[in-house]
């Protein structure tokens, strides 16, 4: 494969998973969509660049909250995700999961977790059992910056060092834990520095180039499978929307979001591309394409059955 069929692999997945969320805004907006949801437009090249360089046919990804991006790189059908968010029975987890605990084990998508950081404990758990299971298993733990405050980040990364587990932990830094900076909550903001402390090998990412992130990702990975470790990786983006829908983002500095909008993975993407000689008519093209897609994916899910509220008791384990 080429550098420009691969950089266009990368913008025509990034452009799915754009049009997935903006799909899905619209849909929460209107009301067919309920509850609480996370976007995570502006941080596409940090799900497609890690997923490429993973065997999800044995690995593992645990994402936080923000997970559609994650769920649409690891090839979990479009369908089956707004199906899952629509409440529908044709959803990848029934309907029952929602926006923020839907999984799909069959794609390497091991579920969403609403507790800040509590994905890394059992990402560590999952690495585990791989290093007796004979998988070769390498285990993803995907949070915000925010979470490197929570004692089980904290647990998990000293459990996953001290037993040499094949983990990767990923910090999506797009500067705000929740509503606050990030630099207004710790005294060292390059949170990758933290590695040291726990003996592992940390590195900082621009998250916002897909090429970038799937290097970090292929040398930690393979890392990882010799046995050598857990590797934390603080990859660098910006969130081009609300911490959740309905955040009016009055926190944010006045123009920032204008400015970070000329540095986002699609925009700088395309930029390469074109300066490849790639026409602007193929890059619109794929747009429209992806917008199809979507369109059509979305209608399917509406159309499908909603998950009868009977059931809600069904698959609960305690």
């Amino acid at each position: 494969m080429s550098d420009t069929q691969g950089l266009t692999a990368y913008l025509t997945e990034m452009r799915r998973i754009r049009a997935l969320e903006e799909k899905v805004a619209e849909l929460r907006a209107g009301n067919d969509i309920v509850g609480s949801v996370h976007l995570c437009n502006g941080q596409e090249a940090i799900y497609v660049g890690s997923v490429a360089t993973l065997d999800l046919t044995r690995d593992a990804v645990f994402p936080t909250y923000r997970g559609h991006g994650w769920a649409v790189a690891c090839g979990v059908p479009m369908r089956a995700i707004l199906a899952e968010l629509l409440g529908r029975e044709t959803g990848i987890s029934g309907g029952r999961g929602g926006s923020a605990y839907f999984t799909a084990p069959a794609y390497g998508f091991y579920g969403e977790n609403s507790i800040v950081g509590a994905g890394a404990p059992i990402a560590a758990g999952a690495a585990l059992a791989g290093t007796y299971d004979g998988s070769g298993r390498v285990a993803v733990a995907a949070f915000g910056d925010g979470a490197m405050n929570q004692g089980a980040v904290h647990e998990a990364m000293n459990f996953a060092s001290i037993r040499r587990l094949p983990v990767i932990f990923v910090v999506e830094n797009n500067s705000y834990s929740e509503l606050t900076p990030i630099a207004d909550m710790v005294r060292v903001d390059q949170l990758f520095r933290r590695a040291n402390a726990y003996g592992m090998t940390g590195a900082q990412v621009d998250g916002n180039d897909p090429v970038a992130v799937a290097s970090a990702m292929h040398q930690a990975v393979a890392r990882a499978r010799r046995g050598l470790g857990p590797v934390l990786l603080e990859m660098m983006t910006q969130r081009l929307v609300g911490h959740y829908i309905g955040d009016v983002q009055h926190y944010r500095p006045e123009g920032e979001l204008d400015e970070i909008a000329k540095s986002e993975p699609i925009v700088r993407i395309e930029a390469r591309l074109r300066g490849d000689g790639v026409p602007q008519s193929a890059l619109d093209q794929i747009r429209q394409t992806v917008a199809d897609e979507v369109e059509r994916a979305a209608a399917e899910a509406l159309a499908d059955r909603l998950e009868p509220t009977t059931s809600v008791l069904e698959h609960l384990y305690v």
